[in-house]
């Protein structure tokens, strides 16, 4: 069994054939789902849909990108969201410094407040970092944020990022990066980190992998992400599938807490 550990599943995209998506995916052999919150209205609908689909589960938080909209109510509203029995983390949030839709002293001082926030639920972290690692990291390190723990989602950092996080005793995630022609150094990083430490996940819709590249992504093609971390990680082995399936899903498990079998819930 495989989970996707990161896919927005209230995408618009998805708004044809959701249904479809969701048995696509289970025959391919996903098991379970963590829908992902980016804002107020995206983290009500992750909610709402965890709580029509025993197989999924949901995060709240605010997207980097989204921090400058934040409202005095949402973080109360957040809170009561992640209350919830089936929300299992708290984020995306992070640092974004490539597309600066948030001023970077706002998703500074909002990332903190988050952090704050999450170590008050007592929930892990889902990280977003892009081309902001040291001060995602510093934050991460003044606001004790090992406390609760957390991953770092579609990892695509450099070695220093990957040491410093597992340091920390985060996890990283790999996405369908990972299988891109280009991503020689994140497939080298990869392999240096523990299997205890390793997620998957397809950050659906977005960063299909290889060999649908260019199309909508959907939860069913995480599994390309795990073949290719398979034969990465055990090159010689003829159950090289079924190893990632099992690490992968036992470390998602410890990590959300899902000590429940997955889709029981």
């Amino acid at each position: 069994m495989l989970i996707d550990t990161h896919v927005h599943l209230d995408d618009p995209r998805y708004n044809p054939d959701r249904e479809a998506v969701f048995q696509r995916a289970e025959e391919a052999g996903v098991g379970a789902f963590i829908t992902i919150g980016c804002d107020l209205s995206s983290s009500t609908a992750a909610v709402e849909l965890a709580t029509t689909r025993p197989n999924v589960y949901a995060t709240v938080g605010v997207h980097p990108h989204e921090v400058k909209r934040i409202e005095p109510h949402w973080y109360e509203e957040l809170r009561r969201l992640a209350q919830q029995p089936k929300v299992v983390a708290f984020g995306e949030i992070g640092l974004d410094y490539h597309y600066n839709h948030s001023p970077r002293d706002i998703q500074r001082q909002q990332f903190r407040e988050q952090v704050t926030l999450a170590k008050s639920l007592q929930l892990p972290l889902v990280i977003h970092t892009r081309e902001a690692q040291e001060d995602t990291m510093t934050i991460l390190r003044e606001e004790h944020a090992e406390s609760v723990g957390g991953v770092f989602h579609c990892f695509s950092g450099d070695p220093w990022l990957a040491k410093e996080a597992l340091d920390l005793g985060f996890y990283l995630s790999f996405s369908g990066i990972i299988t891109f022609k280009n991503a020689t150094l994140l497939r080298e990083v990869m392999c240096t980190v523990p299997d205890d430490r390793i997620l998957i996940e397809t950050d659906a819709p977005y960063l299909t992998p290889i060999p649908f590249r260019g199309k909508r992504n959907e939860s069913s093609y995480v599994k390309y992400v795990a073949e290719q971390i398979a034969e990465l990680k055990y090159p010689n082995s003829s159950t090289r599938l079924s190893q990632i399936s099992e690490l992968t899903t036992n470390n998602a498990k410890r990590l959300f807490n899902l000590e429940t079998p997955v889709g029981s819930r």
